[in-house]
């Protein structure tokens, strides 16, 4: 095949485009610090991208989850803490209201103490977190006592993992409404006449079941935030690898696309060089 001076130009002006272009996506690589900036550079890796930061964007809604199911058991312990106080403070009342010795009056004082506990033990049921009752359940808008004092028993769960999720509260119904009606029992003994001291010891033992039922709660809340704690560092690390694998595959390597910068700057140098002789020829040139 016969090689013409207009085939010498086009294929040095075609080589010439192909260099401005390397030097571009190289330019473009450092200044944006990503491996591609369209998405036809790279089918496969922005396929594989879209992924990470699908999976990157679940990981940050799991973290905030979790940080919601802390913020609730953390409410929760606090809550049963002050209720074992509380019946702790019961326990001592009974002991003393057991005396055979107290008069009617002395039953009463008693009595107007445990109707504040009572009280301040469904404030605590009804307890909030961001305007949300915490022991109501799925009606965490509807606080546990109302005002005819009925309880509601709903069970909460909030997803921290692909498929796995963690129970948040407390049945109000299963604590708080046996302590009520122990409360509630409690008070028409004591103000029983007919009632003897021994009859009020006898509360006592109803009453220590009660107390072992809020240090299992405790217990129980316990537990799951120590699952808490793992699910955080197990998200930890899943962000982190996810965070390094999103890297790879899109952050440029800064090094590497300098040196070819520099390598395909001096190729194209050189083919400015030739091509300049290629094009400055003329007819004489031909006819020497």
């Amino acid at each position: 095949m016969r090689v013409t001076q207009s085939m010498l130009s086009n294929n040095m002006l075609r080589n010439l485009s192909n260099s401005y272009a390397k030097i571009g996506k190289y330019q473009d690589q450092i200044t944006t610090g990503r491996k591609f900036t369209r998405p036809s550079e790279d089918p496969v890796a922005t396929v594989k991208g879209m992924s990470y930061r699908t999976d990157l964007n679940k990981t940050e809604q799991f973290t905030r989850n979790l940080q919601t199911v802390n913020t609730w058991l953390d409410t929760t312990d606090d809550a049963l803490d002050q209720v074992g106080n509380a019946l702790q403070r019961v326990k001592e009342l009974i002991v003393q209201a057991a005396n055979d010795t107290n008069t009617p009056d002395d039953r009463q004082k008693i009595q107007e103490e445990i109707n504040q506990i009572k009280k301040h033990l469904r404030d605590l049921a009804n307890t909030k977190v961001s305007d949300k009752y915490i022991f109501s359940g799925t009606n965490t808008f509807t606080p546990v006592f109302d005002s005819s004092g009925n309880v509601n028993e709903h069970s909460v769960s909030i997803e921290v993992f692909d498929g796995i999720t963690l129970n948040v509260n407390i049945a109000g119904k299963t604590l708080f409404g046996n302590i009520d009606t122990f409360m509630n029992d409690f008070s028409k003994t004591l103000l029983d006449p007919n009632s003897s001291g021994e009859d009020i010891s006898k509360k006592l033992g109803d009453l220590d079941n009660h107390i072992s039922a809020v240090l299992a709660a405790r217990a129980d809340v316990g537990a799951r935030q120590n699952r808490v704690e793992l699910m955080t560092n197990r998200l930890s690390s899943h962000e982190i690898n996810i965070t390094k694998r999103l890297s790879e595959n899109e952050d440029v390597d800064y090094a590497e696309a300098i040196t070819k910068m520099i390598t395909s700057e001096s190729i194209h140098q050189a083919a400015l060089s030739v091509g300049a002789k290629i094009i400055q020829q003329t007819l004489v040139d031909f006819i020497r």
